[in-house]
């Protein structure tokens, strides 16, 4: 393996960390253990800057380059964003219909009830009747359109490959352009 930058990160196919290499899994170092890998990322992840600084932590994450993207959002170094799981809202749920429930054939009741739908009130109206009259409309039964959902969330994650991420503690200083 060519020597590699103090602090590049590199995907491995095997459990195993290499010698010399730290998993990305957010843990604090001591400065004074690892000054040239402090150098270069100081307290972006973690650490009190005084005998701890932190690496990244990439267990679970996808990593993107910092900057601002095309439609505006800015991203630094370090930011986290996104979530693991999402709960939809009405307005993110695409137009659809709900099963009905009711009963076929004709009905005597006045009341809505789970299974009991519009009763005629002439032409091809149709609506809950509570009086006998016809006269006054009311809402259908809480119970007669099938309940849809849960309100439970769901993941909200690309299809994935899990390999071992690693960052380099020692290797050749990278310098600046």
């Amino acid at each position: 393996m060519s020597q590699p930058y103090v602090g590049e990160i590199r995907a491995f196919g095997f459990t195993r960390t290499p010698t010399g290499w730290f998993p990305c899994d957010g843990r604090l170092l001591s400065i004074a253990d690892y000054q040239t890998l402090y150098t270069l990322l100081g307290t972006t992840f973690g650490g009190d800057g005084i005998t701890t600084f932190g690496i990244p932590d990439l267990k679970g994450r996808r990593p993107i380059h910092w900057g601002t993207l095309p439609g505006g959002s800015t991203y630094v170094l370090g930011q986290k964003s996104g979530t693991e799981e999402v709960t939809l809202i009405t307005q993110q749920i695409p137009a659809h219909n709900h099963t009905m429930v009711a009963v076929a054939g004709a009905s005597t009741a006045i009341t809505p009830g789970p299974t009991l739908f519009p009763g005629t009130i002439g032409g091809t109206d149709t609506l809950y009747l509570p009086d006998a009259a016809g006269t006054t409309v009311v809402a259908m039964d809480t119970e007669a359109v099938g309940l849809t959902g849960g309100s439970q969330p769901h993941e909200n994650c690309a299809p994935t490959l899990t390999v071992s991420i690693c960052i380099s503690a020692f290797g050749i200083f990278p310098s600046q352009n």
